[in-house]
């Protein structure tokens, strides 16, 4: 129905800024909530954030919020995932979601591989 690809993920320094990238398959993204959870080592799943079918609603994790951005391209199948100034606790794996309905740490009928973000100290 719908495959997820991330991407953007690496190594970067505290207080440095990445981007991630999720690209949709099919010709129905528009109608999907998108969202963003991760995972560290060791920790169980975490909200990031979500954003809704035409960006015009977002929801950020209290954690992230005011480092964090996320945004949709409809016109090209991708949403994003800003962050700046990261820190350390923000290493982990990132998951790219997508719902029809709603986004959250554990549901989503549609998740992506993953992609590894690590914050040096």
């Amino acid at each position: 129905q719908v495959q997820l690809v991330e991407s953007g993920g690496g190594l970067v320094q505290a207080g440095g800024s990445l981007r991630l990238s999720c690209v949709a398959s099919g010709r129905t993204f528009s109608t999907y909530y998108m969202g963003w959870v991760r995972q560290a080592p060791g920790k169980e799943r975490e909200f990031v954030a979500a954003i809704s079918y035409n960006g015009g609603r977002a929801n950020i994790a209290d954690s992230v919020k005011g480092r964090f951005t996320i945004s949709r391209d409809n016109a090209k199948n991708t949403v994003y995932l800003q962050m700046n100034r990261l820190k350390p606790e923000d290493t982990a794996v990132y998951y790219c979601a997508a719902d029809r309905v709603a986004v959250t740490r554990t549901r989503a009928e549609h998740w992506g591989q993953g992609t590894q973000v690590t914050v040096s100290s």
